[in-house]
């Protein structure tokens, strides 16, 4: 057995296409846990809700093999999602650190018991899986205490994790930035089209390289050759911009991307937006044809219980004069949940399909 021999296949979660067979290492995956405990000060005192499920890397790496290279104990609240049985296990067990998608926080923070629980255990933790919203992270720190949570950012096809902040990161880094590179690896953002490096400051792909990319698609060379170039650079999909000390901002993927009327439009800018909405729980903005403009924004938004009925009309007055005029969404569509992956992330491939059939489109 080598270190470099394939020890999992791991299936990408397919928000927004098919999921491929990402080939990953005993190499690739062990150090990758080894690293990310690191990071969050992980030893044999900690103890780690691990939420997310052991089939996807954010269970299996960022959880188990964080814990088992650092001798931290692993708790398991329940056999899928629940965010009652999560907060419960964080008090019974005293929890140092929890983990979850943005969605699962969400949950967690708007369960209609939350004030009952005893969380002051809670020190760490991690938000990973997809963009994490800054009021949401701000409120992770403030009402659950894990004053040193780490936004950690990466996919499947890097074992996962290339970025993740730390604990002496300013608030403002954590809460607004997916952090700095990790130990051993190499970042980079390049313009989408011509490959070149681009400036600090500018937005364009981010690729990533070092110990954790990927050995392959499963079977699927053709496909592999499409984000792994020569130089063994992967190609994320995700657009970014990193600063002058090198922190990292995810501005969205590039299929995700709005051309509205010539005008570049980054969903995520607009999402974060409407998050402070007093009435909004959770958001998201999707690009939907149309005749004059070659696309428009709409905006799917989960309400607040005991909010008032949230009208097109009503969210563009709130947007007005805060938002430029080509990013204020022209249809809303209010939900009780997004459609979502089995890990947690919403599908927003299928939040395109229904709007076409919702608008007659």
């Amino acid at each position: 057995l080598s270190a470099d021999d394939a020890i999992n296949i791991q299936y990408t979660s397919g928000t927004t296409g098919f999921p491929k067979g990402a080939t990953l290492s005993h190499h690739n995956i062990l150090n990758n846990g080894f690293f990310v405990g690191e990071l969050c000060g992980y030893s044999e005192v900690d103890r780690v809700a691990i939420v997310p499920p052991f089939y996807h890397c954010f269970g299996m790496v960022m959880g188990n093999l964080a814990c088992t290279s650092h001798g931290a104990a692993m708790v398991i609240p329940s056999e899928g999602f629940d965010a009652g049985s999560a907060l419960t296990a964080v008090a019974r067990e005293r929890c140092t650190s929890l983990y979850g998608v943005p969605t699962m926080f969400i949950a967690e923070l708007d369960h209609p018991e939350f004030g009952s629980f005893d969380l002051s255990s809670l020190r760490t933790g991690i938000m990973a899986g997809s963009p994490c919203p800054v009021e949401v992270m701000k409120q992770v720190i403030d009402r659950m205490g894990m004053s040193e949570v780490a936004i950690c950012y990466g996919m499947t096809e890097t074992s996962p994790v290339s970025t993740q902040t730390r604990a002496d990161d300013s608030l403002e880094r954590r809460v607004s930035t997916v952090g700095r590179v990790g130990p051993h690896l190499e970042v980079k953002v390049v313009d989408p089209v011509s490959g070149l490096t681009v400036a600090r400051g500018e937005p364009g792909e981010l690729c990533t390289r070092g110990y954790s990319v990927m050995l392959g698609y499963w079977g699927q060379p053709d496909k592999t050759a499409e984000v792994i170039d020569a130089a063994r650079w992967m190609h994320t999909g995700d657009l970014a911009v990193m600063d002058a000390e090198g922190y990292v901002s995810i501005t969205g993927r590039i299929k995700d991307m709005v051309i509205r009327g010539g005008e570049n439009v980054y969903p995520r800018e607009i999402e974060e937006f409407l998050y402070t909405h007093p009435d909004v729980l959770d958001a998201q903005v999707i690009g939907v044809p149309d005749a004059k403009y070659g696309e428009e924004l709409m905006a799917w938004v989960r309400l607040r219980e005991g909010a008032e009925v949230l009208t097109a009309e009503s969210l563009r007055e709130f947007c007005a004069g805060k938002l430029a005029h080509y990013k204020i969404p022209r249809y809303v569509h209010v939900v009780g949940e997004f459609p979502m992956t089995v890990t947690g992330k919403v599908r927003k491939v299928e939040m395109r399909e229904e709007a076409r059939r919702l608008l007659d489109l």
